[in-house]
């Protein structure tokens, strides 16, 4: 897998988390814990991206 295509996966990834998450947040009775961890994930895959952007 090339470089470009794997950070097209993980820009995917982190696009995916972060309407997992509006969606999470507007549920109501969501837990909190699932919450804290989707944006935890959601930051891992960005910082990913930023790493292998330079």
């Amino acid at each position: 897998m090339s470089l470009n295509s794997h950070l097209t996966e993980l820009k995917k990834k982190h696009k995916h988390l972060s309407n997992e998450l509006e969606q999470a947040q507007r549920a109501p009775g969501i837990d909190g814990l699932h919450l804290v961890e989707l944006k935890k994930q959601k930051l891992r895959l960005k910082e990913e991206i930023q790493r292998l952007s330079i």
